[in-house]
């Protein structure tokens, strides 16, 4: 007889396989959050801040560009002081005349040359500075850089180790302010002679009235405001020409439109800080006589 076969027991049944996880490539991925356009300006505010900051920094690194310096203030020299004699001896004389004829009106018109050198002095002056520097000097600056940047002259520097804000943006800024300093100077001298002119011609008035309330109602504080807004408002022409010819868009389209926004955005920026720097002005230094 043959002996029975072994019976096998049951083999337990298998387990289900864990569903597969999707493949995480597969996964569609999220969509990228677009930055909100009203945060656009508060960024570009904050990348000219930086480049403000770089600048000052940059100032006292060495080795100076003595040459890049001498180059660029004979440049901005030369394309600003024309029209800087020219443009105040209108300024000059419309301020003269029509704080003249006011006084007139009023009583008071020994004080006519005193209000009117005054005004000359603390607003005109640094302001036709700004406004000749930025639109002549800037827009070359900034046209300068853009043609550089879409050239890709400065990411060749950087390749290099040569820091394009030390090599070309600081000896611009610092030609920018010292101009702006000196050409205040001679604004103010011949804006105030042509509104001496008019006064005594046109007017009638006296030279001697004339004089006697300059020295009565002017201060040396005048001066020094005078002085320090054109500086302010030089570096902010430069820094501000700087920035848009650093970061244009669109080719050499993009370098026009830099060019525009920069004139643009440096008038705003410096009626402002002149309204600053007038309030702040008149609240801490008291008036001749007061």
């Amino acid at each position: 007889m043959t002996a029975p076969m072994p019976v096998r027991p049951p083999e337990p049944p298998e387990k289900p396989p864990p569903p597969a996880e999707p493949d995480k490539a597969a996964r569609p991925a999220p969509a990228a959050r677009r930055p909100s356009r009203l945060l656009a300006p508060l960024r570009e505010t904050g990348k000219l801040f930086a480049l403000a900051v770089a600048v000052a920094r940059a100032v006292f690194r060495r080795p100076f560009q003595v040459r890049e310096f001498i180059e660029q203030f004979w440049f901005v020299a030369s394309v600003t002081i024309l029209p800087a004699a020219l443009v105040s001896i209108p300024f000059g004389a419309v301020i003269a005349l029509q704080v003249g004829s006011l006084t007139q009106q009023l009583g008071a018109q020994s004080f006519t040359g005193g209000a009117s050198v005054l005004a000359v002095i603390q607003q005109a002056s640094p302001l036709i500075v700004a406004l000749l520097i930025s639109g002549a000097a800037g827009s070359a600056i900034c046209a300068d850089l853009g043609s550089r940047k879409i050239r890709e002259e400065l990411d060749a520097m950087e390749v290099m180790g040569v820091s394009p804000i030390q090599r070309l943006v600081v000896p611009r800024v610092l030609a920018t302010m010292l101009v702006a300093v000196l050409l205040n100077g001679l604004i103010s001298v011949v804006g105030t002679l042509g509104g001496y002119f008019f006064n005594v011609i046109m007017q009638d008035g006296t030279p001697g009235a004339y004089l006697a309330s300059f020295s009565a109602l002017a201060q040396l504080p005048d001066l020094y405001i005078s002085e320090f807004k054109a500086l302010i408002f030089g570096f902010i022409a430069g820094i501000v020409a700087a920035y848009r010819g650093l970061n244009p868009r669109g080719g050499p389209k993009g370098v026009g439109d830099a060019v525009n926004q920069s004139v643009v955005i440096t008038f705003m920026l410096l009626f402002f800080v002149n309204m600053v720097l007038t309030t702040i002005y008149l609240q801490i230094v008291p008036a001749k006589g007061s």
